[in-house]
């Protein structure tokens, strides 16, 4: 018996599709939504042979209204949704600020307005990033979800922080709407079937298909951007989570707001809560492992993981990077029973394997 219907907007990007199939592995039936701007139907056919049936896909872009209502009209059991819809690349959200906000704020007012107007309770997983908690100070790292969020260094980073705003107060204002805000850190690797992974356009801008890639002879050479950070070898640091690892934390996500008791009166007659996490229907998590890598660490841990070598250069600093950072995912763990366990040597074989395969 199905758990429900779940929207899955950009559910063909590289966490959408790994999301897609551990929902369905989960019990829940899914109805994806992608414009393929960041992927292409291949990976339909990779989300269908891993789960061995066919899936439920509707090709619309996210920030037409019109478009994107057609799927609700399609599909009036939408119970839930996982929004993942959104452009993600820091370097390239410098160069195409409004392009970022656009289509970042755009396709988020869409999916709570027209969820909303379909008269559904809108149980939203968004998809956020670690980027809200801007550089940290010392004293909060690892980062917990009580650290004070900073000034983003990118567009693609101040588009996440507007967006948990735009959350927070319509789970204020409205009382239908139930929020879970995941905070992602670096997610990489790819399924351990090799069927399904991250498909960068053009030049990588995330470091493992860089990596990836430069070992596969497709790029000369690796650029590590800065080696005079206040890190031990002077590169920065974050934390790599495993792709599969963050699609199971979705699905956590999903059992508790369907199963989350509302802890205020339904109806609010006016929105008086400064704090949306006072209502009973807003939630943040920090998505990571709990261990920060240096960039450098990486590199030579995928060396020694795969025993192919790579030729890496360092390179000057990169604008809107962050020195360091790394997760505390105790809250995680402790409400939502998830934790991110893979060996890292299993996550590097994995992004390996799938190059492989492309």
């Amino acid at each position: 018996m199905s758990k429900g219907k779940i929207l899955l907007t950009g559910g063909t990007g590289f966490i959408g599709s790994h999301t897609w199939v551990e929902l369905l592995n989960a019990g829940y039936d899914v109805v994806g939504v992608d414009n393929f701007y960041n992927s292409n139907d291949k990976v339909l056919r990779g989300i269908e042979t891993i789960v061995g049936k066919k899936v439920v896909f509707e090709k619309a872009d996210c920030s037409n209204k019109e478009e994107f209502k057609k799927v609700f009209e399609a599909h009036p059991d939408i119970v839930g949704a996982v929004h993942f819809a959104a452009y993600k690349a820091v370097g390239e959200s410098i160069e195409k600020p409004l392009d970022y906000y656009r289509n970042n704020m755009v396709s988020l007012l869409n999916l709570i307005e027209l969820m909303r107007d379909c008269g559904k309770r809108a149980n939203i997983v968004f998809s956020s990033s670690a980027t809200v908690y801007g550089q940290p100070d010392k004293e909060h790292l690892p980062i917990s979800e009580n650290a004070p969020l900073k000034r983003s260094l990118s567009p693609y980073g101040k588009s996440k922080q507007m967006a948990e705003e735009i959350l927070s107060d319509s789970v204020i204002a409205y009382n239908n709407v139930k929020v879970c805000a995941l905070r992602y850190f670096n997610p990489i690797g790819a399924h351990p079937s090799a069927l399904i992974g991250e498909l960068p356009r053009g030049v990588p801008q995330n470091l493992v298909p860089f990596i990836t890639q430069t070992a596969a002879g497709i790029r000369d050479h690796l650029n590590v951007f800065g080696d005079d950070y206040n890190t031990p070898d002077g590169s920065c640091i974050r934390d790599y989570i495993y792709v599969v690892d963050l699609a199971k934390a979705h699905v956590k996500a999903i059992d508790k707001l369907m199963e989350e008791k509302v802890t205020v009166p339904e109806v609010i007659d006016e929105p008086t809560y400064v704090d949306a996490a006072k209502t009973g229907r807003w939630f943040v998590y920090n998505l990571g492992t709990g261990r920060g890598l240096s960039v450098l660490e990486l590199v030579r841990g995928f060396i020694s993981a795969t025993g192919v070598n790579l030729k890496y250069e360092i390179a000057p600093r990169r604008a809107g990077d962050i020195e360091q950072v790394w997760a505390d995912p105790s809250k995680a763990k402790r409400e939502l029973g998830w934790s991110a366990d893979t060996p890292i040597e299993d996550v590097l074989r994995s992004a390996w394997n799938w190059q492989k395969t492309l």
